[in-house]
């Protein structure tokens, strides 16, 4: 496959990931409009966060045991069709309990479409691209950031707050044609002999990397998400930030971070995955201190604080998804990746409870608690990357080998191991 079709392959990926990630992603800023318009607090409003992620949870954990036995573009269409039923759903939807069905729809098929869209895009590119390859699908996140979340917030102003899931509805039945007819089939991974029920989750289970490499994921997610539910009513509350311009600080965040991503995947695939995430680390725990301890401040620097949590705090997941690719054989990606969505979801659901546990909201709107959230991020960042040091890559690509061209010697084929660990 030449690099060109390689490329538009991955932005086809990253467009579905897209709106899987923007159906998400619109619920944190509507979290102000939603508790007023559906007569909730911020324990309801974290309950509805927290059924998308525990559902998306189960359904990793669950898809784990068939996901790496079946042609992979087959099993994206039929979970994309489903994540489209569910987000109908939400559109549908008039009260807190039928919303939170829905977002349990949503969560089962749209976390295993999201776990699958990582496993395709990490099929598609060799390791020595990899972490280039999976940062141009994770600006996904970046434009659904920069122009879905300011979209969404938008169409909920000026319609209702169900006008946003709408729109990604109909964009996602235009994008499940365009998978059928361009995504390849994809069943190189498929073993005859493969084994059955729970035993795929076993053999990754029993793979000490494997589990190394969960952990640090599920670290770097509870670090991530810890702060992010309860962001939009602290600084609308705290801040003293217009709920009409709330959206600036996704808008400005998006674009640094569609300009930064691909940066960082190439500094990673350079500098080394582990260094480039340590340096990001370092960054994300200012940064985040910084949003949880702030006080009213000028629009600009606000601004200028929230863009800097998109570009170096979501930035850790660019290396940390490359890591993760490389850590089983790619005979075991799609069940291991189905099960790190498990625990990247279910790690999510875990910070909206401790959110709704340690956050208080009192009556004249101020959010009490949210600096105790930031400590219990930057310990969890911290801890995350000593994880991530523990982790080998399983993975490497073999040395390229020219006729009439002496084959690299034991000592540069170390080397490049070595460097690609980082």
């Amino acid at each position: 496959m030449t690099e060109s079709r390689e490329r538009r392959l991955l932005l086809l990926l990253a467009a579905v990931q897209f709106t899987h990630v923007l159906d998400f992603m619109v619920m944190l800023p509507l979290g102000p409009q939603l508790m007023r318009e559906l007569h909730i607090g911020p324990a309801g409003f974290s309950a509805l966060l927290g059924c998308y992620s525990v559902a998306s949870g189960l359904a990793g954990f669950f898809g784990s045991t068939f996901i790496d036995r079946f042609e992979r573009r087959s099993l994206l269409l039929l979970t994309y069709l489903g994540f489209i039923v569910g987000t109908l759903g939400c559109a549908l939807a008039h009260s807190a309990p039928m919303l939170a069905v829905a977002r349990s729809i949503c969560g089962i098929f749209g976390g295993l479409c999201g776990s699958l869209v990582m496993t395709v895009a990490s099929d598609l590119v060799p390791p020595q691209r990899r972490a280039a390859g999976l940062g141009l699908v994770t600006t996904s996140f970046s434009v659904a950031a920069a122009f879905g979340v300011p979209l969404g917030l938008a169409l909920a102003n000026r319609f209702n707050w169900e006008a946003p899931f709408w729109v990604v509805a109909i964009f996602s039945v235009i994008l499940c044609g365009l998978i059928s007819v361009n995504l390849p089939t994809l069943k190189e991974h498929i073993h005859p002999t493969a084994r059955v029920g729970f035993a795929p989750i076993l053999e990754v289970v029993r793979d000490s990397n494997a589990r190394r490499a969960l952990a640090f994921y599920g670290m770097l997610v509870f670090a991530h998400f810890t702060i992010i539910p309860m962001l939009a009513p602290y600084l609308i509350g705290n801040v003293h930030l217009a709920e009409n311009r709330l959206f600036l600080v996704y808008l400005v965040g998006g674009l640094l971070s569609l300009f930064s991503t691909p940066r960082i995947g190439r500094l990673a695939d350079d500098l080394g995955r582990v260094r480039v995430y340590a340096g990001l680390v370092g960054f994300a725990i200012l940064i985040t201190l910084g949003i949880t301890h702030a006080r009213p401040m000028p629009l600009f620097w606000l601004v200028l604080l929230g863009g800097s949590f998109f570009v170096f705090a979501s930035g850790r997941f660019i290396p940390a998804q490359a890591i993760l690719s490389l850590a089983v054989p790619p005979r075991r990606r799609g069940a291991f990746l189905s099960l790190s969505s498990c625990v990247r979801d279910i790690m999510a659901g875990l910070t909206t409870a401790v959110g709704g546990w340690l956050v208080v909201k009192t009556p004249t709107g101020e959010i009490v608690g949210y600096d105790r959230l930031g400590w219990i991020a930057v310990v969890s960042g911290v801890f995350s990357l000593w994880l991530a040091s523990r982790v080998r890559s399983v993975e490497h690509s073999m040395p390229m080998v020219d006729v009439g061209v002496p084959a690299a010697g034991g000592a540069e084929v170390a080397d490049q191991v070595k460097r690609s660990n980082g």
